[in-house]
């Protein structure tokens, strides 16, 4: 996820904890998808919609927090 970002991604992830919070539960979100995709974790396909669309507000939150500390630094 934005690699062009690496670099501030470390950065934010030791100076800010909302941040930090955001980018461990997209990461969860992500996983638990794959799970569900893949049938090890049991979920309907509305379930499973119901958590990208979640994971994508994280991805867009993140998103603004990264071009907000960009543009700052």
């Amino acid at each position: 996820m934005f690699p062009e970002y690496r670099d501030l991604i470390t950065q934010l992830k030791t100076t800010d904890n909302h941040f930090t919070r955001l980018f461990d539960e997209h990461n969860a979100a992500d996983q638990q998808i794959k799970n569900m995709e893949s049938g090890i974790d049991m979920a309907t396909p509305d379930e499973i919609e119901v958590l990208k669309k979640e994971k994508l507000q994280l991805k867009d939150q993140l998103y603004a927090i990264l071009k907000k500390a960009e543009t700052e630094s």
